[in-house]
């Protein structure tokens, strides 16, 4: 039995989610095809959306139109801001979901879409026809024909739990690996190469000594994601600290010998930045302790999920780590942790609609690709969901959005042999890409896709009007340094004034805020997010002129095209290592040439000479 579709979806994960749900607002007859229809959205590890870099790309996904933000926004349970003794560059969102409304909601929202069709069952083989992709055939012998597939599949392909000495085929608990799929991709030519990843302990909620506990400050009752408008909130919640210490320590060298990683069974590499306990303890040995979050997965939910300890040590080892920890006592492991070694497909083999380069049709999305964290998959899923509806090349620009430096460094760099995780060190322009301005910088563009709305759109075009309005106002408005107000300035500590400003300049002060200016001056009534806005604009004014000009500058060099095919060999100047990494990579643009690894200065420099002199010749 044969049937038809414009786009295939295989896989429910985040990525999955995303792409299906664009494809299908877009007009494309879509077929999401999952292992278990209940496990749409699962929140496989941390019940968390967002976190240092992570929290740019939700609101950057949410201003094009996807539905993480969203989702995230109606499921949250507690919310935080990061960084934010640091400048605003740098700040994130980070948000505690229920676990088990989040998935359910997204799936609510999947079910709801007229074009998507919603599928089990098992993908084994992907289909060709010529040079194209066609279709997919399930395990039971069902065939999808699509011209276009997304592949989304997680860590799922070839996919091997680790605990111990004790090794299960799957994905992770309670799901299959895809097997029979992985043998398909690498039969068709595809590279591809093993990476590892980890989840933690789950404890009892019941037998936590909360009372020994410190509970996490710095909430943000009111922060969303989401640019919607504001919905009741869930009940919040508390999250608690504790501190690993010298004895868990010992008892954790002492047993890596039983650790999957440290006997060799396990071959690929996980996480740098989001390391096991046994790498913490065998890393940095001269430190006594590591801190701990005790993270309830949810609202109804007896469970408790011990961030900062994922491991694969052998369930014995685990009890006993977990009970020397201070309040853990007598915790009681519900889900003890595991790690998973999976198959991914090297990035570089897509071009920037993540569509393969040799295998038009086969788009792929998420940890497949390299990538660690639900945020990363979710805005590949959108990027190739877009791109494989619409026919055309979705491209956010490195200096537009922390997604277009991720797809870009996926699809130039790779992922250098271990899981790529985003943070806000990999933007050159990341002044420019604040969360705060993640509505301005890309909802025009996720309005003229078709997937914002017209009550959100005139919600947007009033927002900035009004930012425009204020911050005319600030600049229009001169304070005189009479007695009063020179007393008002130093009662508010704003220092002190010698002669006419606008509130402008007073706002540029380090000292000053929107609140206390628009206080002393008694100025008309905005809502604090516009004058929010007003204040981050003005006071990094200059910063930000000088951070355009030099993505301008970029830009330049971004602009300059490289004809495809080209022969790399018959240029001169080059060495045969660049000239093989070239054919390897087939840059599109002198810029993306230039981050590739490995490519001297001087490479450039004769290249982008060869490219200017073509240009003039064409001419």
């Amino acid at each position: 039995m044969s049937q038809r579709y414009d786009v295939v979806v295989v896989g429910g994960g985040h990525a999955g989610c995303e792409a299906a749900a664009a494809a299908a607002r877009l007009g494309a007859q879509t077929a999401l095809v999952t292992l278990r229809r209940a496990h749409i959205g699962r929140l496989s590890c941390n019940p968390a959306i967002g976190g240092l870099a992570k929290g740019h790309l939700v609101r950057e996904l949410d201003a094009l139109g996807g539905w993480m933000g969203r989702i995230a926004d109606a499921s949250t349970i507690q919310f935080r801001r990061l960084n934010t003794r640091k400048g605003l560059a740098v700040q994130s969102s980070r948000a505690q979901v229920d676990i088990e409304l989040y998935p359910s909601r997204m799936a609510e929202a999947l079910a709801g879409l007229e074009r998507l069709e919603i599928l089990e069952g098992e993908v084994s083989e992907l289909q060709v026809l010529g040079d194209r992709i066609s279709g997919v055939r399930l395990g039971d012998g069902r065939i999808l024909s699509s011209p276009k597939v997304i592949l989304t599949t997680g860590t799922f392909l070839a996919a091997v739990m680790h605990r111990g000495d004790a090794r299960t085929s799957g994905g992770r608990i309670g799901d299959v690996a895809a097997h029979a799929l992985a043998r398909s991709l690498v039969g068709l030519g595809l590279r591809t190469g093993r990476l590892k990843t980890g989840t933690v302990p789950r404890l009892a909620r019941d037998s936590v000594s909360w009372d020994r506990l410190e509970v996490q400050g710095d909430t943000f009752p009111e922060g969303r994601f989401s640019f919607a408008p504001p919905r009741p909130r869930l009940p919040q919640i508390a999250c608690h600290l504790t501190y690993t210490n010298a004895a868990v320590h010992e008892l954790i060298r002492q047993s890596l010998h039983r650790s999957p990683m440290w006997t060799g069974a396990i071959v690929g590499r996980g996480p740098r930045y989001c390391p096991s306990i046994e790498d913490k303890i065998s890393r940095f040995p001269d430190r006594d302790r590591h801190l701990l979050f005790l993270e309830p997965e949810g609202l109804s939910s007896d469970r408790i999920y011990v961030n900062g300890l994922s491991t694969s040590l052998p369930t014995e080892i685990q009890d006993r780590m977990i009970r020397g920890i201070a309040g853990l006592e007598e915790a009681r492991i519900v889900q003890h942790g595991y790690a998973v070694e999976y198959d991914f497909s090297d990035p570089t083999q897509l071009g920037h609609d993540l569509q393969h380069q040799d295998l038009p049709g086969l788009f792929l999305a998420g940890q497949v690709n390299g990538t660690s964290g639900y945020e990363e998959a979710a805005v590949q899923g959108f990027v190739a969901g877009v791109s494989a509806a619409s026919g055309e090349v979705f491209h956010v620009e490195r200096s537009r959005g922390y997604l277009g430096v991720l797809i870009d460094d996926l699809v130039t760099r790779g992922v250098g042999g271990e899981p790529y995780r985003m943070f806000t060190s990999r933007a050159e322009h990341r002044l420019l890409l604040r969360e705060d301005n993640a509505d301005r910088r890309l909802m025009p563009r996720g309005r003229a896709l078709g997937l914002i709305d017209d009550v959100t759109w005139a919600r947007f075009e009033a927002r900035v009007e009004a930012i425009e309005r204020a911050a005319a106002l600030a600049r229009a408005t001169t304070i005189t340094p009479t007695a009063a107000v020179i007393r008002r300035l130093e009662a508010l500590e704003m220092g002190s004034l010698r002669k006419p400003i606008t509130a402008a300049d007073l706002l540029r002060r380090p000292q000053a805020s929107w609140r206390t200016v628009w206080q002393l001056l008694d100025l008309p009534g905005f809502e604090p997010e516009v004058l929010e806005q007003v204040e981050i604009d003005l006071k990094y004014e200059g910063y930000v002129a000088r951070a355009a000009q030099r993505a301008r500058e970029a830009q330049r060099l971004e602009s300059l095209q490289i004809p495809d095919p080209i022969d790399w060999h018959g240029l001169q100047g080059l060495s045969t290592e660049v000239r093989e990494r070239l054919v390897r990579a087939r840059p599109a643009t002198l810029g993306q040439l230039s981050r590739l690894p490995g490519i001297t200065p001087a490479a450039v420099h004769a290249i982008a000479a060869w490219l200017i002199q073509q240009r003039s010749t064409q001419r």
